[in-house]
Parts: structure tokens; sequence; C-alpha cells
């Protein structure tokens, strides 16, 4: 992981600025193991929700040192009542209790996420053991989408080893959240991709992706797709953007001949799928038979980078999706 060029800049960045990270899931060993590396590497500071002794307990019997490391316990923190209060105060349009918002708050997903909105923590990675719908809802509810965004959407990044001895890196959006983005969601879903893409050192040329290569196939999903690209062009002028396009000419120079005019045809790196299905499939397809490494779901458009891991996760990707979530805290 670390010999990929973005994982390099991101470390020498974090260094020079460190961060703070909540994990939510305290005693789970994938978790410790990824906070004694952190540790070590003293570039990024954990913070573990959890029962003190229950996660000092658990370190000691999996034989991870995570001293330096900060634990909060839900049940014995000292701002928890300003923590009620302004929980009540995000909430109130639902008309949440102070009772009701002492409840919700046990819960290491929100109280996690609240340690960010205090701002005693840049950023927060959970669901090693809980659903992506747990990790997303207290982000959607307390930290909410940043200006300009109507959407929480992800992305993967793929990276594998090329001939040449550099990574080949290439971004996908949306795999992991949005069923069936709209075509606003799709053109803004495709700018935040972009952008995340730059963080692992991605020249972005985006395409759009679908059965049909610039009119060549018919239907309602192709309409869509170029459509989508078409306001993402309008929207985005600096950004190379083509759609739509079949995959393969998308990244074949050879398929792409039919593209004669096309900045991005036959060298796409960053994918836009029409719906959850196509990104799913396709990002795993990739990391399965291609043999990239995936790194996702990145959550997009939130206003503090919080992150899901997947619950089969190992500590390796812990580790990895915690320097990632940090590497995304906007100074």
């Amino acid at each position: 992981m670390d010999n990929m060029k973005g994982f390099g800049m991101m470390i020498q960045e974090l260094k020079k600025n460190p961060k703070t990270i909540v994990f939510t899931e305290g005693t789970d060993e994938r978790i410790l193991e990824a906070a004694s590396r952190l540790l070590a590497g003293s570039f990024l500071t954990p913070i573990l929700v959890g029962n003190k002794e229950a996660v000092l307990e658990a370190a000691e019997k999996y034989g991870y040192n995570i001293r330096g490391g900060e634990i909060i316990d839900p049940d014995d923190y000292e701002r928890f009542d300003e923590m009620v209060e302004l929980f009540c105060e995000l909430r109130k349009s639902k008309g949440v209790t102070p009772e009701q918002a002492a409840k919700t708050l046990k819960k290491n997903n929100y109280f996690g996420t609240m340690l960010v909105k205090m701002g005693v923590a840049d950023a927060l990675l959970g669901g090693a053991t809980y659903s992506t719908a747990d990790t997303v809802r207290p982000a959607l509810q307390l930290i909410k989408t940043k200006p300009g965004s109507s959407c929480v959407s992800s992305c993967f990044i793929l990276v594998r080893p090329s001939a040449t001895g550099e990574n080949e890196v290439l971004a996908m959006g949306d795999c992991a959240i949005n069923l069936k983005p709209s075509e606003d969601q799709l053109a803004e879903i495709a700018w935040e991709v972009a952008e995340c893409g730059k963080h692992f050192g991605i020249d972005p040329k985006v395409a759009f992706l679908s059965y049909s290569t610039l009119g060549s196939g018919k239907g309602e999903d192709v309409d869509k797709m170029r459509n989508a690209a078409a306001k993402a062009k309008e929207l985005y002028p600096s950004l190379p953007i083509e759609g739509e396009l079949q995959f393969d000419a998308a990244v074949s120079p050879r398929v792409a001949r039919k593209c004669p005019n096309s900045e991005v045809a036959g060298q796409a790196n960053t994918f836009i799928f029409p719906d959850i299905n196509a990104g799913n499939i396709g990002y795993k397809i990739a990391q399965r038979l291609g043999n990239f490494d995936a790194y996702g779901p990145i959550l997009l458009g939130l206003n503090a980078p919080i992150n899901d891991l997947s619950r089969g996760c190992n500590a390796e990707e812990v580790y990895s999706m915690a320097i990632i979530t940090a590497a995304l805290v906007e100074d």
C-alpha cells in the first residue's frame, strides 16, 4: 500500500499537519491493529470509542500497543451534556428530546460522528461491524452535505502496478450509495469523483459509461448518460468529460477511433456509472479479475470526511482507509 505515490504524498502531508481520526469500534481487533500502526507512524492520532477497560483489555489480548491513542467512553464523557444539547439543536426539526438524544448518543456511530461535529476529531472511520447505512445516516443528520452538494455519493480508487513501475490508478463512482442517480446527481458525482481522484495523483479524464458510444445505441438509459455528461461539461468546463461511452471506447485507443475529436475516449481514468448495479459490479470485476486493489467506498459531498469500512475488511484496509480519510480533511 505505501508504495503507491498517492499514499506517500498523503503521509507526507499528514506528517506536516497531523490529524485525529475517530474509530467507532474501539475493541475490534482490526481497528486496534491499524491504530497501533498509525501511532507508530505518528502522523495520525486515533481516538477509539468504547469502554476504556474493555478497549485496553482487547489491545492487550490481541497484543497491540495503543499507548498515545485516546479512548473516549460514551458512558463517561465530560462533555456529554454539551453533546446532547448540540444534538437536540441539530435535530430540532424532528422534535428530539434530551432523553432521546442521550439514548441515541450512547450508540458509538452517533457518538463518534458528534466528536467530529464538535471539532474533537477531524474525521471518522467506522462500519467494520455495522452497515453502510449506519455510517451514512448519522453523517447526513449531523455533519450534513457541504455547500453546493445536493447529495452524498461515493467512489472507489483502484490501484495496480503497471509494467513501467508506476501504478495504474483509476477512480469509479458511484458504486455504493445512490441506487439510481438522476442526471443532475450524476453530473455532481462526476465532479466529486474527479476531485477525489486528484488526491491519488489522477489527472482526471471522465467517462460517463453506457452500452452506447455517442449515439450508437438507443434508449432511456443512453439518453440519461448523454444528458448527464452534457450537464457536467456545462457545469465544469475545465474538466475533460465525454459521454455517453461504452467501456471499451473509454479505455482502448483503437476502439476510440470512432470518437476522433475526444480528449477522453481511449484514455479515460475516471468512470461514472449509470446506477449502483453497474458501479458495484464494475469495480468488483476490476478488483477480482483485473487484480486491482480497491480502496473505498470513499464518501463524497459531506462537510467532513466520514468513511465506511466493509464488514469483511482486514487491518491493512483499515489502515489504508484511515490515511485516505484523514487526507481528505480540508483545512
